[in-house]
């Protein structure tokens, strides 16, 4: 593959995934200059492994591990959360519970461990689907089902913990519960 060709393709990744790898890495990251980092270093890793992709219909996958990866390699310093905090939670869903602030969800999602979070935005934000998931992070979709679920009981206490008086009436009443 030519210069001239690799550069080609990484402009046209560029242009169809540039705004969703955004999206997911600002979520992931809690703000705009880590997320254009990181999505920045997810291009310059493609177009320097631009011939690993055997596939061009997984590109779009590969594009968000490595998103993910710089992300996790960038927080391995910090220290992580333990899964047992969230043992018999319920699974509350959280659709239709009102409009909920920007800035109170983003709070919300940076201080849940990157194992319920990175699921949560690739399946909510990203549309991905179990499988999807699933290989993306190398766990059985049940892990995925799970930990979806304790991240939506997570994000729900988290939240109304936050909101106090303002939460959401159905929001407040299934934590309640």
């Amino acid at each position: 593959m030519t210069d001239g060709e690799r550069t080609r393709i990484v402009e046209e990744l560029v242009e169809q995934h540039s705004l969703s790898l955004y999206r997911f890495a600002y979520r992931l990251s809690g703000t705009a200059a880590d997320a254009e980092d990181l999505v920045q270093q997810a291009f310059l890793a493609a177009q320097r492994k631009l011939d690993q992709v055997r596939d061009p219909e997984k590109t779009r996958s590969w594009l968000f591990t490595i998103v993910r990866n710089t992300y996790l390699k960038s927080r391995r310093s910090l220290e992580f959360k333990q899964f047992d905090a969230f043992d018999g939670m319920a699974d509350p869903a959280i659709e239709d519970e009102g409009p909920i602030d920007q800035e109170e969800l983003q709070a919300a999602l940076d201080e849940m461990p990157e194992d319920f979070r990175i699921p949560l935005i690739l399946f909510y934000l990203q549309q991905m689907s179990y499988r999807e998931i699933a290989t993306q992070l190398s766990v059985p979709e049940g892990t995925v089902m799970s930990r979806l679920s304790r991240a939506k009981a997570y994000l729900r206490r988290r939240l109304i913990s936050r909101l106090g008086d303002a939460a959401p009436a159905g929001l407040a009443a299934d934590a309640s519960s």
